[in-house]
């Protein structure tokens, strides 16, 4: 006779959107192994470019490697005016951080990057510590039915939703019905939305292992079903638009209207730090800013962040911000001329390397780094059991030449520790 799952009080089986003593026994073996390699947990200091000098310590005689990891996909985050701008934030208010809930006492420099986030991307922004807090404190506003007219939805999350929104579905799971669908699994959803009268929709614009969202198709089926859109896109913000609203933002009108969020980083492409909500209407920024619990309750981003932000803003409102879209997508389009990938021909700057085993992952990582290369092995839980790879992020600063580099190395590393010509068969 099969063993019953325990029931949690909510009467769903315990364990039914989390299971963590199960995650942990199948990838502690290969967390250890990365970090015995020396390919996790990694620490340096920046030097010119995408070069880091590796370890700590005296700056002379330290090894420097080219990182590949960092999504500081337009090359910001060593930005002269984002630095520049940090330092000025806490050196007018001679101060880092106020210890004091957002509902109360407010530095003025989050007022004008609130201010000029809103106005650069037609919505009312507000600003986070974190994408991860942004998300926790949408996803109950969310399931409860206060963004959907009182009415509760269907929340349905994409199977590849971020750890930072899939992270949440205990809390939805509390307030109302909660599904997961395949990827990018247009029918299935459709389907729920003819069975269910509120639906929203829980996805990724960019997903951090690659591929996107198909925001067309999902425009289409919010105005034939009135579906809602909870679309995180992190890794899309800056390295589209005009002024880099961002994969998600760009493909919308210019009134986001009351059935879609997006949330952003203010670190990835926009070189700062924190993230960032887009909202479509006054009544939704005041339930956020009074009912969304990090926001209530915990602090904004501190002095440094929120100066970055604002030299950051300055950068998207120039010139600047178009050369800098034009050189990621040409380093892109000079990594596909050497490496083959699932992401191939896409605009993205994301590239996944498939390897399968775990173990022989984290070997070609070793290789890569000892050959120069910092890149990010990835294994279960951040992909599938047996789906190892190397993620390659790629930027605007990096030197031509250390691209070409570094797909000479990936061909070579594979072929030695498969056996193998890459890609695999």
């Amino acid at each position: 006779m099969p063993q019953l799952s325990p029931l949690s009080e909510n009467g769903r089986p315990a364990g039914h959107f989390r299971n963590t003593s199960y995650m942990i026994n199948k990838s502690r073996p290969y967390f250890d192994a990365a970090h015995e390699a020396g390919v996790m947990a990694v620490y340096g200091r920046s030097t010119t470019g995408r070069a880091f000098a590796l370890g700590s310590g005296p700056l002379e005689g330290r090894p420097e490697k080219i990182d590949f990891v960092r999504c500081s996909y337009l090359g910001l985050d060593n930005h002269p005016l984002i630095v520049a701008g940090a330092i000025d934030a806490i050196e007018a208010h001679r101060s880092l951080h106020w210890s004091c809930a957002r509902t109360r006492l407010n530095f003025d420099l989050l007022a004008e990057l609130e201010a000029t986030l809103s106005e650069m991307f037609c919505a009312s922004v507000l600003a986070f510590s974190t994408v991860m807090l942004a998300n926790l404190g949408a996803m109950p506003l969310l399931s409860s039915g206060q963004l959907t007219g009182g009415r509760k939805p269907l929340v349905v999350f994409d199977r590849l939703a971020h750890i930072s929104l899939a992270y949440h579905k205990p809390v939805v799971a509390d307030e109302t019905r909660l599904e997961t669908i395949e990827h990018n699994d247009i029918d299935a959803l459709e389907r729920l939305c003819r069975e269910h009268p509120v639906v929203a929709y829980v996805c990724d614009g960019i997903y951090s292992m690659g591929g996107n969202a198909p925001i067309k198709e999902l425009r289409q089926m919010q105005e034939r079903y009135g579906l809602f859109l909870y679309i995180d896109d992190a890794h899309g913000i800056s390295i589209f638009g005009r002024q880099g609203e961002g994969f998600a933002r760009s493909q919308f009108p210019q009134v986001l209207g009351d059935r879609t969020i997006i949330v952003a980083s203010l670190a990835k492409g926009f070189g700062a730090s924190g993230g960032m909500v887009m909202l479509g209407t006054a009544e939704q920024e005041a339930l956020f800013r009074r009912y969304s619990i990090p926001y209530a309750f915990s602090v904004p981003p501190n002095l440094a962040a929120l100066g970055a932000a604002l030299g950051s803003c300055k950068i998207h409102g120039s010139a600047e911000l178009g050369d800098r879209q034009r050189r990621l997508t040409q380093r892109i389009k000079l990594f596909d001329r050497h490496v083959a990938t699932a992401q191939q021909g896409n605009s993205f700057p994301i590239r996944m390397i498939a390897i399968g085993s775990e173990t022989k992952a984290i070997a070609i990582a070793k290789k890569l780094l000892d050959a120069g290369f910092y890149t990010s092995v990835t294994f279960f839980p951040t992909v599938a059991q047996g789906k190892a790879g190397i993620r390659v992020c790629i930027t605007a600063d990096h030197e031509e030449n250390d691209i070409e580099r570094l797909c000479d190395c990936i061909l070579d590393a594979v072929a030695e520790a498969t056996g193998k010509p890459y890609p695999l068969r």
